[in-house]
């Protein structure tokens, strides 16, 4: 069973309001050779840039990477880092989500890199290379840590919009199964107990949001966190 890419986003956000994760079938396309598809969103504002996507083999697997275009020649310029067979689970362009700024000189791109976990990237466009920006979760400016990968992950996002060009505001939910009270601790007034489970463990959600700028180095830093929406 193959479901619409855009219909699995807003599946995943009403059960991860519900406090539950389902599993739902990939999205795939089999491109035809030299054919680079523009992914949800990815024509810039300016019109001269896009994003689109390829892979070779059946279900486009093989070799898959999204690519910064020039238009309207539709030429490829770079690949975008960290977008690839290793990280995805969907090959259908409309599976990703280009978030551009005004001015276009920067992006953010969002897909699922497991069955509940949504992966945002932040690249800058500079010197016809679409560079990958750094900075630290949401997550861990709360808790000085990253999620643990013994941790049971049952739904992660992260969102973005941009408030200015180098500026924008950055959200992050998680929801972690788990038996441990000391990770709601953990987490303060960032933490919320979402509903229990057999055996003694709890689903706990983190919700934070934050405005961020963008500095020298291609990184970007947070200058206010707060707590985010939890779900109802």
């Amino acid at each position: 069973m193959q479901m619409n890419p855009r219909a699995i986003l807003s599946v995943l956000a009403v059960f991860f309001a519900l406090g539950f994760a389902p599993a739902y079938a990939t999205a795939e396309r089999t491109y035809g050779k030299g054919e680079y598809v523009i992914i949800h969103d990815g024509l810039a504002p300016s019109k001269k840039l896009s994003l689109a996507s390829h892979g070779d083999g059946e279900g486009g697997d093989d070799n898959f990477q999204v690519w910064l275009m020039a238009e309207p020649a539709h030429r490829k310029i770079a690949v975008l880092a960290d977008i690839g067979s290793k990280n995805n689970l969907d090959t259908e362009p409309d599976a990703y989500d280009a978030m551009w700024s005004a001015d276009s000189r920067r992006v953010a791109v969002s897909f699922r890199r497991g069955r509940h976990e949504i992966q945002l990237n932040i690249y800058e466009i500079e010197g016809g290379r679409a560079r990958l920006t750094s900075g630290p979760s949401l997550f861990k400016d709360v808790t000085s840590r990253d999620v643990d990968s013994q941790e049971d992950v049952r739904l992660s996002t992260s969102g973005i919009s941009w408030t200015a060009p180098g500026s924008f505001k950055l959200s992050e939910r998680i929801l972690v199964k788990t038996t441990d009270s000391g990770f709601l601790r953990g987490l303060g007034k960032y933490g919320k107990l979402s509903s229990k489970a057999n055996g003694g463990a709890f689903f706990v959600e983190f919700s934070a949001e934050a405005d961020c700028i963008a500095v020298p180095g291609h990184r970007y830093r947070i200058v206010d966190l707060r707590v985010g929406k939890f779900g109802e």
